[in-house]
């Protein structure tokens, strides 16, 4: 990881998606606060869906020990946390009309999914594409745009920019029903799997 701080960049201003994040991750040594990290962080750009995005910006797959440093150096084998752990993510969708075009191709973009989105694309329904449950407590915040979310039997709830979602463990889907991307930032708690009833 860098040690030393770098320049700052300029963020883009409200309306104009970004494509790069800055992650600056602290720590202490010696007893001291320091700058472990200050990078910019590119958003990984599917090849199978246009405008789709995904920028992971940190994970700790369980809960933390911090009497350890903590440490992202590599990409995840599962991007869903256990229980106590979390994970930060960037996402923009773009339009569903992506998704409706007669060149899409929904098996190759599956595929990509299960390499870029380890262990969460596992959770989307074939027969239902895009709708997933996860045992996660979910903060999503719409950071640029406007998103709906889709719950069961149809139900839908349109989404500005600002809104903030908290997802317990429900089966839900992020439908872009409008012209322009959005960008979703997502903050996933593990939990305890819920108890299912025996008949």
């Amino acid at each position: 990881m860098n040690r030393m701080a770098s320049k700052k960049r300029q963020l883009p201003t409200r309306g104009k998606k970004p494509s790069t994040y800055r992650r600056i991750v602290t720590g202490n040594v010696n007893g001291k606060a320091v700058v472990q990290s200050d990078d910019p962080l590119l958003a990984y750009e599917f090849k199978t869906v246009p405008g789709y995005e995904h920028t992971l910006i940190w994970l700790n797959p369980a809960i933390p020990d911090l009497s350890t440093e903590q440490r992202f150096d590599r990409y995840p084998d599962c991007l869903v946390p256990g229980p106590g752990g979390t994970s930060l993510h960037f996402v923009t969708f773009p339009p569903g009309s992506v998704f409706a075009d007669p060149s899409f191709d929904s098996e190759a973009a599956q595929e990509e999914a299960l390499v870029r989105l380890r262990g969460l694309a596992d959770h989307f329904e074939k027969e239902d594409p895009g709708m997933h449950k996860t045992n996660t407590v979910d903060y999503a915040v719409v950071y640029d745009g406007e998103i709906w979310l889709e719950l069961d039997d149809g139900e839908t709830l349109h989404l500005d920019r600002g809104d903030v979602v908290v997802q317990n463990g429900a089966r839900h889907a992020w439908r872009n029903k409008g012209n322009k991307p959005v960008t979703m930032l997502f903050f996933l708690i593990g939990a305890k799997a819920r108890e299912t009833s025996q008949a």
